[in-house]
Parts: structure tokens; sequence; C-alpha cells
């Protein structure tokens, strides 16, 4: 879960500044006295005898048993995240849907209802609409204009309060603070999807938050290598997805955790020139003709701009925008394409842009695209860290 061995912060007094401890934070040096963390590719661990073992399972010393459950490098990356988001445990996955699922898996009960925002991530909209249902689980929506009015649709059996912010891809911001609110007067377990933030810009345990999950394959690893996702928040939640997940195996393994906690040490500097370029991309757009709307949580014409503002260090590095010319119109701008990258990632160097109501929502009809704020027109654009100039003058050529 976290914990299981030592960490050292190089003899050095622990920082709190995010910077530092991003790359401090290191598992406990070997007799070999590296300097870099080593790569534990093990799939098990060994016990000095028969009582070391017998007190090791029954948890009454901290010991790795076996890397499903986990592992030196996973804790290392687990143990940075709940440093970024202030949390209190974490654990690792093998993607950020994995982490989605085995927490809600983990939470709910047959019977229980979910609140959530409108629009989410198509594989969690999935989850909500054609899985859930099978265990008598359901799920309402709220619109993200509708969020004031969010308490009329909180039932008696309704369990969690589940929020993305910014929203993928509508880039819908939410009050956090706000929700928050709603959830401690209720009861509910607030669950908020970092993905788009990233702890460096946002931390939602500071408003309430029970649990943050992240799709690590995104802005944490930053260079589209490796799959990972992660959950962290309260330590009583945490452990009861920690033994939900150590027996059906959604694990993240040390080779993806040490890539992903050495993509940690540089995130900050990373998510700060992302930030950078997507401003000036978004304020290119939203002077562009056959652009009809730009979404940008930074741009003060974003509905949401203040509250962005207020909980967001800096606005992120997606711009959802709306093509004049509905799915045709997006399709022809793809198509004209010729620097950056058309691909489902996001969060990567190199800048993406996609389409989802023909790409990732294509299998979602008419109605379920609106019912997420998925527009015919609607592009996705994952700002990289090219020149910025770069990326405007192949958005300008796809757009003329």
């Amino acid at each position: 879960m976290n914990n299981e061995e030592k960490l050292s912060t190089d003899n050095h007094q622990p920082s709190t500044n995010f910077e530092t401890f991003a790359i401090r934070t290191q598992t406990e040096r070997t007799q070999f006295d590296e300097h870099s963390t080593p790569l534990y590719l093990t799939s098990s661990f060994i016990f000095q005898d028969a009582e070391d073992m017998r007190a090791s399972f029954a948890e009454e010393k901290p010991k790795n048993l076996y890397s499903r459950f986990s592992n030196p490098n996973v804790t290392e990356f687990t143990d940075k995240i709940a440093k970024m988001e202030g949390a209190e445990a974490g654990y690792a996955f093998a993607t950020g849907m994995a982490a989605i699922y085995s927490t809600f898996a983990t939470l709910l009960n047959a019977g229980d209802h979910i609140v959530s925002c409108q629009s989410v991530f198509g594989s969690t909209h999935t989850l909500f609409t054609k899985y859930f249902p099978k265990w008598n689980i359901e799920t309402t929506y709220f619109k993200a204009e509708d969020a004031e009015n969010v308490e009329k649709y909180i039932q008696l059996n309704t369990k969690i309060l589940y929020l993305e912010t910014p929203t993928n891809p509508a880039i819908e911001v939410l009050d956090l603070e706000f929700f928050g609110q709603i959830a401690k007067k209720h009861n509910l377990i607030f669950i908020v999807d970092n993905c788009f933030a990233t702890p460096y810009l946002q931390q939602p345990i500071k408003y309430g938050a029970d649990i943050v999950v992240h799709s690590a394959t995104k802005l944490i690893d930053g260079q589209g290598r490796v799959l990972g996702g992660v959950a962290v928040g309260r330590e009583d939640l945490i452990r009861e997805i920690y033994l939900f997940a150590r027996n059906t195996g959604p694990a993240m393994s040390p080779f993806n955790a040490w890539v992903l906690s050495k993509s940690l040490e540089t995130l900050a500097i990373r998510v700060e020139k992302h930030c950078e370029n997507a401003l000036k991309v978004a304020e290119f757009l939203e002077n562009h003709p056959n652009v009809e709307l730009v979404k940008y949580p930074f741009l003060p014409s974003h509905p949401s701009y203040e509250i962005a503002k207020k909980q967001m260090k800096l606005g992120g590095n997606i711009v959802a925008f709306e093509i004049k010319g509905g799915i045709e119109g997006g399709r022809n701008f793809l198509d004209k394409i010729k620097m950056c990258s058309l691909s489902a990632n996001l969060g990567d160097t190199r800048t993406i842009v996609t389409h989802p109501a023909s790409t990732t929502h294509s299998k979602l009809s008419d109605e379920e695209r609106n019912e997420v704020g998925i527009t015919a027109g609607l592009v996705r654009c994952s700002v990289g860290l090219e020149n910025v100039e770069d990326i405007i003058a192949d958005l300008r050529q796809a757009l003329d």
C-alpha cells in the first residue's frame, strides 16, 4: 500500500517544496550507495525464517511480500504522489482506468448511487452506464452549468460524489470547495479525477476530496512511454482499495513505477512550460475565424475562469475548441495536420490533436456524446513542449 520500506531524503531535512521532494524522495540506498534509485525487477521477496514470514504476512512488520502487493519502486512513486496531493496514503495501478474501477468497485455495494459531473472520460462513462447497472449501481449526471443545484440529484442511497476538473474533453471547471462542502454535508465519499491538472497545479484534498485518482500515463509520465494509474487519499479508504487490488491484480509494474518516479522529478518544470504554450495556443484559436468556441481554464472567456484562478496554479495543457463544420470539419482539420500528432493520448512532450466524436467517443451514440459534453466539431488539443510558434503554425494551416 505505502511505506512498505524506508524512504530517504538524501540525509537532508525533508522539504515542503514541491520540486525538492519530487526529486529527493527516494527508497533507502542499498549497500552500493547508488545515487539514482535502482530498478527492483523482482516478483517476490525472501524471508529470513518462519517467524519472519509469519509476522510479515500478518502485517505485524512492514515488509515487501510480493510485487502484486508492493514493490520498492512502486512505493517510491506512490509516496511522491501522496506527498504532492497532501494525502495520507496511496496505491498505484497498471492504468488510470484500473485506479478508477478499483476505487469504485471497492467502495460501492449493490444498490448504491453515484452523482457525477456530466463530462467524464469515455471509459468512465461506460463503467457508469454499461457495467455498474449490472450490479444495481446507478449514476446520475449533473451539468456544469447546473452545479449549484447538485443537491437535487442526491438520493438516500447516494454513496459517492465524483468529479473531473478540468473535465475530459470539454474542459469544464468545477468548484472543488463548493463540492467538498456538499459532500461533507451529505456524508458522501468525494472522489476527484485530477489527471488534467496534476498535483502541481491543483490539490483537491485541500478542498475536502477523500480520494484523488490519476492516469499517470498522461502528464505525470509526460513523454508517452508507459501506462500507470494511482489513487491517493484517506488512509482508511486506501486500505480497502489496497486489499481489493492485492486480490484482483491491477498492480503497477516496477519498471513503470521507476519510469514514472523519475518523471515526477521534472513534473513542475514541464507543466509550467506546457501551460505557457497552451495559453498562447488558446489565445490564437480564440481569434481564428474558423473556430466557434475555445475552452481553456485561464482564458478570461472561460465561464469558470474565476474558479480556475482560485483553485489552479496555471491552466493546464489541454485546450478544447469547436471547429466550424461539425464532424466533417473536425475530420478535415485532422487530415490537414502536419507536425502535431494524431493520437488518443495526451500530456506528451509532443502536441496531440484528437477529434473525440470520431475517435475516443465514436462508439457512443449522438445522445450519449451530448450527455458527456462531446459536440460534433469539438477538438481536444494537448499542447506539447515544441516551440509554440511551430505549434500555432501547424494549427493555423490546418484551420485555414
